[in-house]
């Protein structure tokens, strides 16, 4: 819920999964600025969670994931 609805707020596309080793991966498109603040917020994290890493690889606007979501 964190990173869904600070990435809606935002104005990015994408989506944010859980994955099975129990870290989160998103994968999110949008301007420039909007998406350095997301990586601020991710690497606070919700309250009551502890943020270990965050890994980001930059990549080219491919403009197909569609509206932020979470995925399973």
């Amino acid at each position: 819920m964190f990173a869904e609805s600070h990435a809606r707020r935002l104005g990015l596309q994408g989506y944010v999964r859980n994955r099975y080793d129990g870290a989160v991966e998103v994968e999110a498109e949008g301007s420039t600025p909007a998406l350095e603040r997301f990586l601020d917020l991710l690497r606070q994290g919700p309250r009551m969670a502890r943020v270990e890493d965050v890994r980001v690889k930059w990549m080219s606007f491919k403009g197909d994931l569609g509206p932020f979501g979470v995925r399973g």
